[in-house]
């Protein structure tokens, strides 16, 4: 019997080493694009980007080896996208947060969500969430990254009297950028694989053709990891004088474990679905092995200098392909690990050809909203305002609260407090409760 078989039990699961093989490389293609795309966001905070794309390499080559070993499912996983906007734009750009003291953040969540999944709590919490603010944070994190996609790539720019208007169009980065996005919605629509990374590469390699980037070369050496690794600084986050630095806290891990616990929870659910994982007698003992996986990963991605890792929704191509084991994972690892060697293409890809991605992936998102009630008011409304105010505000976080206080109080003004599970009630007052003491 080879290794592979016995890893995978490739045979009961009724595919092959070639099979996992080509799915594994599938699930890469369409989730590749973070290794551009978290250096440039994360670079915003002062981070070397350098830093910051071999920590995304390992951290995803880890969370995924570990999910194909632990949990033997064929989920790749990576740095999340809209967690590493949070990161970025909120705790360090809004609430003023040192970046180091943000990835001391990541790994406070990280444990916290570590003992929510081995207690139990994390599938009570998501249980809990009524599906219309589920739905919402999702479609609010999607605008979210739209309006930052938008704001790199100076489609949009500020306006003194309105706020925001439309950039100048008769610049390429504008243009590069809404090119870019065409051209990933139209290979998307025909099923090419890979479509974010081509789209990311097209841009660029405009971009070098008409003079505005300069060519690094294609491969070399990672960079070191050095000025991200073990930079957390926890005693710094946890030295707080007053209350209102332990409100900002508070909602910095809230907001890190609840889009957590929604989003990897939620992805690994609807993947392991579709490959008819959950059906095996086994299924739900790898599923929780799996949950324990996801939890592990933020830590080491915190500890290598990253915001969270969780499960990749993309992973549902190699499904396609199909995948149906840890084999798929473990390939993805590897080529996440060979994606080291490509650090001078990944240094001279500008914000704009990134902007692209973030916003294909925020229309993605957006499909969220189908599955809203919109007839019965108390249930749309608060979805609506989560959704709207996190990029009107410039906050995840802000919509997070906005969402499930407004919940409650509309369930409770209407005599249906009943209908409001016990994870509603704790997660609004938290957020009450936290700005109550800004």
């Amino acid at each position: 019997m080879s290794l592979p078989e016995r890893l995978f039990k490739l045979h009961e699961h009724g595919t092959s080493t070639r099979t996992e093989a080509l799915a594994g490389l599938t699930t890469f293609l369409t989730m590749s694009y973070i290794v551009f795309v978290n250096p440039a966001i994360l670079a915003t905070t002062g981070m070397d980007p350098g830093a910051v794309f071999v920590a995304t390499c390992l951290a995803a080559a880890l969370g995924s080896a570990v999910m194909a070993l632990a949990a033997n499912f064929p989920v790749g996983m990576a740095p999340g996208m809209g967690l590493n906007a949070f990161f970025a734009f909120t705790v360090v750009g809004a609430a003023g947060l040192p970046w180091e003291q943000a990835l001391a953040a990541v790994l406070l969540s990280g444990i916290v969500f570590l003992l929510l999944t081995v207690t139990g709590v994390r599938r009570w919490l998501v249980d809990g969430i009524p599906v219309s603010l589920r739905s919402a944070i999702v479609a609010g994190i999607g605008l979210f990254l739209a309006i930052i996609a938008l704001q790199k790539s100076s489609v949009v720019i500020g306006d003194a009297d309105t706020l925001v208007r439309l950039g100048p169009m008769t610049e390429p980065e504008p243009l590069l950028a809404l090119g870019g996005f065409l051209l990933i919605a139209i290979l998307e629509a025909r099923r090419v694989r890979g479509a974010i990374l081509i789209g990311i590469l097209a841009v660029t390699a405009t971009a070098w053709a008409m003079g505005l980037v300069q060519w690094n070369g294609l491969v070399s050496l990672p960079p070191s990891l050095e000025p991200t690794f073990l930079k957390l600084d926890l005693p710094g986050l946890l030295h707080w004088e007053d209350g209102a630095g332990w409100s900002v806290l508070l909602q910095v891990v809230l907001v890190f474990v609840l889009v957590e616990v929604f989003d990897a929870t939620g992805t690994l659910y609807g993947v392991t679905s579709r490959a008819g994982l959950l059906k095996l007698a086994d299924g739900n003992k790898r599923f929780g092995r799996a949950l324990l996986a996801d939890s592990t990963a933020i830590l080491a991605g915190s500890l290598l200098g990253t915001s969270s890792t969780t499960a990749y929704a993309e992973s549902a191509s190699g499904v396609q392909a199909g995948g149906r084991t840890g084999l798929t994972a473990l390939v993805v690892a590897a080529l996440f690990l060979a994606a080291l060697l490509f650090s001078p293409l990944a240094a001279m890809v500008p914000p704009y050809a990134t902007a692209p991605a973030l916003l294909f992936v925020a229309g993605l998102m957006l499909r969220e909203l189908v599955e809203i009630e919109w007839s019965e008011l108390t249930e749309a409304v608060p979805a609506a305002l989560c959704a709207l105010a996190m990029p009107f505000t410039y906050s995840i976080a802000n919509g997070l609260a906005f969402g499930f206080i407004a919940y409650a109080v509309l369930k409770a003004g209407t005599g249906r407090w009943r209908e409001v599970h016990p994870a509603v009630w704790l997660v609004a007052m938290l957020f009450a409760l936290r700005y109550a003491l800004a």
